[in-house]
C-alpha cells in the first residue's frame, strides 16, 4: 500500500484529458430519464444515492474506478479500521467506525480492545440513562430530570446538536422522547444566558463534554452554569456528567454524578457515535433509538468496503466531488437537505469536511500543488431557495449542489390545499430545482435566462428514522475519508485552529504587542 501525491497518479492524467458530460445535454429528454432511473446506488438506512444530474457518464465513470483502484481506496480504509495508523499528525489511529461495529480484525490500544472498550461506555449510557428515565437518579428534591443540556464546542456540539433536531419530532410521533434537549456552546455569555432562562434548573441535567477536560470554552461555560446553578440553591455536583477521557481531571470527579470516558482515536467531528453523542442521545431518545443510529452507521460502513465504487455509495460520491474539485475547477459545495429536521446538518458537515480536509500539505507535511477540501454551506428547502439559490442559478460560479429528501415527513400530519399534501408541495421543489438547475431555461430576456449545467446529487429516504440518520452521517464521514485519501491528506487532526486560541490565551494574559494590542483595546479587553 502506497501513500502517493494525487497529481502523481496515472488516473490523474486521465482525468486531466477526458471528454466532460454536458450536465444539460445528459438531463434532457428520455435519456433524463434513463440516468434518474440507472445513476443510483443503494444506502444504508434503506435509502438511495442517485447521482443522474452529475458530470459524469459511463466513460468518467470507468476512469473514476482506475483511481480508486490507483489510490488503494478500500485497501486504505481496511488498514484504518483494523487499527494502522493513519493520524500521522498526532502518530494516532483512526477508530470511530469501531464504535458501530467490528469491520476487521480485533483492534488493541491502551491495552485494552477498542472495540469492547466502546461497547463498555455505550452501555455504561445506556444503563444511566434507563435510571434517569425510571428515577432512580433523581435531583436534590427526589425529581426526575427533564431536560439534557450539553455543554461543548465544534465537534462536542456540532454533530450531537444536528442528530438530536433531526430525530427530536419523530421521537415526539413516536412516544421515544424521554427528555428535552439543549446545547450551550459559543463562549458567548449570551449562548449560555439563553439557554439557562429556557429551562427549569432543578430538573436540568448538564453533560460537560471535553476530551481534555482543559477546554477554554466549555470550562468557561462550565463555569457559568455551576454558578447559576449555586444561585438557584442547587448542588451543580447533583446535576453534571462529564464525557471526557480517562485521563483527565474531570474522570472520576466527585464533582459530577458520573463520568463516561472517550479516547484519542477518536477525532471531534467523527464523536457522535462515541459517548460525545451516545450520551446526550441516550437521555434524550432513550438507549434503544441511539442503538438505532449505530445501526445505520455500521450499515452504510459495511457498504464503505466495497471496491466497485457503483456498488459503494460514499466511495462514488467522494470521487465524483474529487473530479468536479480538481477537473471542473468546483470550488464550493452546497448541502440542501429537504427536510426541516435536517437544519443543522449542514453546519456539522461544514466542520466534517472542511476541518478534515483543509489542508494545503499532505499526510507527511509537503505542499500539494492541486485542490483540496471545497467550501461546504448550505440551508434546508424550500428556505434556501428564498435566500442563495439566486446565485446558484444565475450566479457565475458553477457550484455542485448535495439534496437530501424523503418521501414521507416525521410528524404524520399534514395538509391538501390545491390538490396536494405539503410534503408533495416539498418533494416538487425538489424535483423542479434539480431540473431547473441542471437543464436551466432559454430566454431572451438574459434577466430570465438560466444557463442549467449546475450538477447535482439526492440522497432520497422514505422517512428519516434513526437509521437513516445514521447511514446519512456515516456516508458523508466515508466521503471525507476518501477524498482526504485521493488527496493524500491526513484528515483527522486540526492543527489550523491552534493558531487562533493561542493568541487568545496571549491576549488575556495581556501578553501582545502591535496590532494584536490594538485590536484588544478597540474590543474592550483591556
Amino acid at each position: 500500500m502506497e501513500w502517493k501525491n494525487f497529481d502523481l497518479l496515472d488516473s490523474y492524467k486521465k482525468l486531466e484529458n477526458i471528454t466532460s458530460v454536458e450536465v444539460k445535454k445528459a438531463m434532457t429528454g428520455e435519456n433524463g430519464a434513463k440516468r434518474v432511473k440507472e445513476y443510483q446506488v443503494p444506502m444504508g438506512g434503506g435509502q438511495l444515492y442517485n447521482y443522474a444530474a452529475e458530470p459524469v457518464d459511463e466513460t468518467v465513470l470507468a476512469v473514476l474506478q482506475e483511481l480508486a483502484d490507483e489510490a488503494e481506496l478500500t485497501e486504505k480504509y481496511e488498514a484504518l479500521y483494523n487499527g494502522a495508523v493513519i493520524n500521522t499528525g498526532e502518530n494516532r489511529m483512526v477508530l470511530h467506525q469501531l464504535t458501530r461495529g467490528q469491520l476487521g480484525k480485533d483492534v488493541t490500544a491502551d491495552g485494552e480492545n477498542k472495540r469492547e472498550f466502546y461497547v463498555s461506555q455505550q452501555e455504561k449510557a445506556a444503563e444511566f440513562a434507563k435510571k434517569v428515565h425510571a428515577g432512580e437518579i433523581v435531583n436534590e428534591a427526589g425529581e426526575k430530570f427533564t431536560t439534557a443540556v450539553q455543554i461543548g464546542i465544534g465537534g462536542s456540539d456540532l454533530g450531537p446538536r444536528a442528530l438530536y433536531l433531526s430525530l427530536e419530532n419523530w421521537a415526539k410521533v413516536n412516544n421515544t422522547l424521554k427528555m428535552e434537549a439543549k446545547f450551550i456552546s459559543n463562549v458567548d455569555p449570551d449562548d449560555g444566558s439563553g439557554v439557562l432562562a429556557s429551562v427549569d434548573l432543578a430538573h436540568a441535567m448538564f453533560v460537560l463534554v471535553s476530551k481534555s477536560g482543559t477546554t477554554l470554552e466549555t470550562l468557561t461555560n462550565e463555569s457559568f452554569v455551576k454558578e447559576a446553578l449555586v444561585k438557584a440553591g442547587l448542588n451543580p455536583a447533583k446535576h453534571m456528567v462529564a464525557v471526557t477521557s480517562a485521563t483527565s481531571p474531570l474522570a472520576g470527579n466527585p464533582d459530577y454524578l458520573d463520568s463516561f470516558y472517550m479516547d484519542d482515536y477518536i477525532g471531534g467531528r467523527y464523536s457522535s457515535t462515541s459517548p460525545v453523542g451516545g450520551v446526550i442521545l441516550s437521555l434524550t431518545f432513550g438507549p434503544d433509538v441511539y442503538a438505532r443510529i449505530l445501526n445505520g452507521a455500521a450499515e452504510e460502513d459495511v457498504l464503505a468496503k466495497n471496491k466497485d465504487i457503483k456498488q459503494n455509495p460514499a466511495m462514488l460520491d467522494a470521487l465524483i466531488g474529487v473530479y468536479g474539485r480538481n477537473f471542473l475547477g468546483y470550488g464550493t459545495t452546497a448541502v440542501l437537505p429537504y427536510s426541516q429536521a435536517l437544519i443543522r446538518f449542514p453546519a456539522h458537515l461544514q466542520q466534517l469536511d472542511m476541518e478534515s480536509n483543509g489542508k494545503s500539505v499532505n499526510r507527511f507535511g509537503e505542499s500539494v500543488s492541486y485542490k483540496t477540501g471545497p467550501v461546504i454551506f448550505g440551508e434546508p428547502g424550500t428556505n434556501g431557495q428564498h435566500s442563495f439559490y439566486q446565485l446558484l442559478h444565475q450566479g457565475t460560479d458553477i457550484i455542485p449542489l448535495q439534496f437530501v429528501g424523503f418521501k414521507h415527513n416525521q410528524m404524520e400530519n399534514d395538509i391538501v390545499i390545491q390538490d396536494s399534501t405539503s410534503q408533495q408541495k416539498l418533494n416538487a421543489n425538489v424535483a423542479a430545482q434539480i431540473m431547473a438547475f441542471a437543464c436551466g431555461k432559454e430566454d431572451e430576456n438574459r434577466n430570465k435566462y438560466f444557463a442549467g449545467g449546475r450538477p447535482s446529487s439526492i440522497i432520497v429516504g422514505e422517512q428519516l428514522t434513526p437509521e437513516a440518520l445514521g447511514a446519512i452521517l456515516a456516508h458523508f464521514e466515508n466521503k471525507v475519508m476518501f477524498q482526504g485519501f485521493v488527496w493524500n491528506l491526513n484528515s483527522f487532526d486540526q492543527e489550523g485552529v491552534q493558531l487562533g486560541k493561542v493568541l487568545a490565551k496571549k491576549v488575556l494574559a495581556k501578553e501582545t504587542d502591535g496590532a494584536l494590542t490594538a485590536y484588544s483595546e478597540l474590543l474592550g479587553i483591556f
